[in-house]
């Protein structure tokens, strides 16, 4: 029998729940600018996948993964560091000022050296009939690197509504001149050459309409963060900038070892495949249009960093700090394993976003969607190099994955496809998890319930299998048996949880 209403309120521990529930409002607001603005965002999908081809498709796959590489780059691990410093010194204006005017001036510094290179690198990477491209996203890159800062701050001063509501409107302006460019513009050229609208499309720039309508909108999103770029005025601090770049430059090293990990396949399958060049763009196209079935996890796991980085800092000197990350691993796992049912027992519905040509690279969709899912538990189990100061340890243990990922792709590409990059994930992703882990036991020892994580995990899979098994055993309709079985996986969770923190609050009780 339970204990009384009071009894509860009593022996429930509310210093624990109150954290987590704003850990879950802060990451909500976050997810809704993520998730709604990206997920909008990811309806493009469908207009890139039916009016494209698969190898016009992989040019815009690799170059977005390109951009990437630069993304971290150039922002040198500063988000952290302002984080970590705006803690330890008494003028948290100052750390700002310092870490965006570094920002700024690196990121001016790399468009003018890009000026004078990109003839070179446009030979290097094979688009020597389209340079712009890679000035336009020079451009991108420069523009989101030094918005990263204005935005740590918001997340810093918890302004997560203003955060939310410039990210949306980015991503609304992208949506629009996507729609315009691609969509209007070359209908009316299409079908009326003479109109006013279709002298305005150029059927050479192909996806490059999609290039331009991103850097219109990231100049868009500066203009709405210019009140955020007063701190330029403080200027930077000398002495203070070592001892950021110091903490702050083995975050580019983990920041470049995720990329590679993240995006390494699509800036080399084009290199690695043993096609020729068009084939082996339309291949790129295919694992990147599949890529994106997995965003539902990556939204996610965004929308979680951008709320649990400040939030772990935030309570790191509490007494339930351990506990509190512990409970915060189970849930996370929880929610990534219910996004990885959603989206795999519901995959009859979700393959028609994107064009038909592209559905042959489905059954890389499972393993990528597990390989975000150990992703963010690797994201969860970083607090212990990140509160220790050691950094350079887990720059480490993120540097030996994106060795992994470079070797395994290189060996298995040229045998497996684009398979072999989604296995090359998964494997690199786990492998990072586990070290993450037994170097977190030494250094900052926090009890993770692992029986319920992997439990979860493994009850998730099996579902995901029975599900098929029982579609071509019955043959009955994919939407009834993916129904059944999430409204099983609904129902354990509640079970399973309800029961726990029964137990939690009866033995104080008794004692």
């Amino acid at each position: 029998m339970l204990p009384r209403t009071d009894a509860v309120l009593e022996h429930l521990n509310l210093s624990r729940v109150s954290p987590l529930r704003k850990l879950a409002s802060q990451t909500a607001i976050y997810g809704l600018s993520s998730i709604v603005g990206r997920f909008l965002n990811y309806l493009l999908v469908p207009l890139y996948t039916y009016y494209f081809s698969a190898e016009e498709y992989g040019v815009v796959s690799e170059l977005y993964a390109y951009a990437g590489f630069f993304a971290v780059v150039l922002v040198f691990g500063l988000e952290t560091g302002y984080f970590r410093f705006r803690k330890l010194e008494d003028d948290s204006d100052k750390v700002y000022g310092t870490t965006l005017g570094f920002v700024f001036a690196a990121n001016t510094l790399f468009l003018i050296v890009f000026y004078f290179l990109s003839s070179r690198v446009a030979e290097l990477l094979r688009y020597e009939n389209h340079p712009e491209y890679l000035w336009w996203f020079a451009l991108i890159v420069a523009a989101d690197s030094l918005a990263a800062i204005p935005f740590a701050k918001l997340r810093a001063q918890d302004k997560a509504l203003r955060f939310a509501a410039i990210k949306v409107a980015e991503i609304l302006v992208t949506i629009a001149l996507n729609l315009f460019f691609v969509l209007y513009l070359r209908h009316a050229h299409e079908s009326a050459p003479e109109s006013w609208a279709a002298r305005f499309y150029d059927p050479t720039m192909g996806v490059g309409y999609i290039f331009i309508a991103n850097l219109i909108a990231s100049g868009f999103k500066l203009l709405l963060l210019l009140p955020q770029f007063r701190g330029l005025v403080q200027g930077v601090d000398f002495r203070l900038l070592p001892r950021m770049l110091g903490y702050s430059v083995p975050m580019v090293i983990i920041g470049l070892a995720g990329i590679v990990n993240e995006m390494l396949d699509r800036a080399i399958l084009k290199f690695v495949l043993p096609y020729d060049l068009a084939t082996n763009l339309k291949m790129l196209g295919i694992y990147g249009a599949c890529y994106k079935l997995s965003i539902l996890m990556s939204l996610f796991i965004q929308a979680f960093r951008y709320a649990g980085e400040p939030f772990f800092f935030a309570h790191a000197e509490k007494q339930d700090a351990k506990p509190l990350y512990a409970a915060v691993l189970k849930y996370f796992v929880i929610f990534c394993v219910f996004v990885f049912l959603l989206v795999m027992l519901y995959i009859d519905f979700f393959q028609y976003f994107i064009g038909p040509e592209f559905r042959v690279g489905l059954p890389a969709v499972p393993i990528l969607l597990l390989a975000s899912l150990f992703l963010g538990i690797y994201v969860n189990l970083s607090v212990w190099y990140k509160l220790t100061d050691r950094t350079l340890l887990g720059a480490g243990v993120a540097l030996c994955g994106g060795l992994l990922t470079i070797g395994l792709n290189l060996w298995w590409v040229p045998t497996m496809g684009y398979m072999g990059s989604a296995w090359a994930h998964l494997a690199c992703y786990v492998s990072m998890t586990v070290v993450s882990y037994l170097l977190g036991r030494r250094y900052y020892p926090v009890d993770y319930r692992l029986r319920a994580i992997f439990g979860y995990i493994a009850y998730g899979l099996l579902l995901y299998f029975a599900n098929c098994e029982l579609i071509i055993a019955t043959g009955w309709h994919p939407l009834l048996t993916g129904s059944l079985f999430m409204a099983l996986y609904l129902a354990t969770v509640a079970w399973l949880e309800y029961r726990n923190l029964s137990r939690r609050l009866v033995a104080p009780a008794r004692s």
